[in-house]
């Protein structure tokens, strides 16, 4: 007689459950295509499930769902100490039984080549298809959180922000390769030693698409972007304090979230080290939360600031966040692209390259507003004398004389002085 045996899975299992999954799976092993949230829910659900005990030990548990003729093995999991001992065929023998009497008669498992129950399944008289590519497209924002991220103002993004983001190709050359790769392909990054960021500060003068690149990587990845607003934590009998760690308990009830904290040195500013004032705890508190929020899979913090060097100097330290990126104004060809991404069809009848010259001092919003005050000028003299005239460049140079520009000379002396004592990447 063996010394296992074999029954239904039980409820009171569950910690145990989870602990033999936790030691089936290597470090460096691909993630599994049914995640151990489902693989319980499953189980205690009434789906078919199994486990193998050693006295009051559980040392292995093999899960199935069935849909139909049709049955996945979701599960193959073994204690340390119990493998190639037969527990897995064992197990797969009992679900078979359990999945047959259901009507399954077509009973399949998708596992990694080398992953725990793959011995115990060609053992079991599986054949192994070598000839099938997995494909996958997952919903980062499941049925309980459509409600919570309603509540918190939050939305997906379009994939194509990126795409929109025109011009800027240094700032999203960087972005994207520190940001957006590692977390979109996390087991590439995982074989060469990348940890995949989980907070970073875009920082550079107002205007300069900081928000627009937020959302654009929320986009890329497809997780849910929520933006905290330092007014929604002032409201009444509440400290500041209490409604920032409240917010980011909250945050955390979500599968998969971009957060994004625009001027940040609102709540992060330097502190002025008596303990009474308002704004020492606060920024206190985000101290503690951050490297909470960083122990969740796949989050990630961005915080946006026009004034990198009034931020707590606690703040700015290597451990709380992975980068600190400068988001600058745009340069010549940057200007082109954004004039061209406004102007549209009209592009073809403006000279263009007047726009870009009159606009040096133009951040992309500034631009943005030119563009369309312009437009908003030729519609104008439509309506009224009906003439078929587009747009033209003189339309625009005269909506660029009327527009201030956001920045100033002394704003980008700062910004390049910034760059050069606080840029991280």
């Amino acid at each position: 007689m063996p010394p296992w045996r074999v029954r239904d899975f039980h409820d009171e299992d569950l910690d145990q459950a989870i602990s033999v999954w936790d030691q089936s799976r290597e470090p460096a092993e691909a993630p599994p295509a049914f995640p151990v949230s489902e693989v319980i829910s499953a189980a205690r659900s009434g789906q078919p499930a199994v486990v193998a005990v050693v006295g009051d030990q559980l040392v292995g548990m093999a899960v199935a769902q069935v849909n139909g003729d049709r049955a996945w093995i979701c599960m193959v999991a073994l204690s340390n100490g119990w493998r190639n001992r037969g527990i897995g065929s064992a197990l797969l023998a009992e679900l078979d039984v359990r999945l047959r009497t259901l009507g399954a008669r077509r009973i399949s498992a998708l596992l990694p080549s080398e992953a725990t129950g793959t011995a115990a399944l060609r053992n079991s008289g599986f054949t192994e298809r070598t000839n099938l590519s997995y494909f996958e497209k997952i919903d980062h924002v499941g049925p309980s959180d459509a409600g919570l991220l309603t509540a918190l103002g939050g939305r997906i993004m379009g994939r194509g922000l990126w795409d929109a983001m025109a011009g800027m190709e240094a700032e999203k050359r960087i972005i994207e390769r520190r940001i957006v790769l590692p977390l979109a392909q996390p087991d590439v990054a995982a074989r060469y030693g990348v940890s995949p960021p989980k907070a970073v500060i875009l920082f550079g003068p107002p205007g300069t698409g900081k928000t627009s690149f937020a959302k654009a990587v929320a986009g890329r990845l497809g997780w849910p972007f929520v933006e905290l607003f330092p007014s929604q934590l002032a409201a009444p009998d509440v400290t500041m304090s209490t409604a920032l760690r409240e917010m980011f308990g909250t945050l955390s009830e979500l599968e998969a979230a971009v957060v994004f904290i625009d001027e940040v040195e609102e709540i992060a500013g330097s502190r002025s080290g008596i303990p009474s004032d308002p704004a020492h705890g606060v920024t206190n508190e985000l101290l503690k939360l951050i490297p909470t929020f960083r122990r969740h899979e796949e989050r990630l913090l961005i915080c946006a600031t026009n004034s990198v060097r009034s931020l707590d100097s606690a703040f700015l330290r290597p451990g709380r966040f992975d980068y600190i990126i400068p988001v600058g104004p745009p340069d010549v060809l940057a200007r082109r692209a954004i004039w061209n991404r406004y102007l549209g069809p009209t592009a073809d009848s403006v000279e263009v390259d007047k726009l870009v010259e009159a606009t040096d001092m133009f951040t992309p919003a500034d631009i943005e507003f030119a563009a369309r005050k312009g437009a908003q000028c030729a519609f104008e003299r439509e309506v009224e004398f009906q003439r078929g005239e587009p747009a033209c460049t003189d339309d625009y140079l005269a909506a660029i004389a009327e527009t201030r520009p956001t920045l100033t000379d002394g704003m980008l002396e700062e910004f390049d002085e910034d760059i050069e004592n606080r840029t991280r990447l």
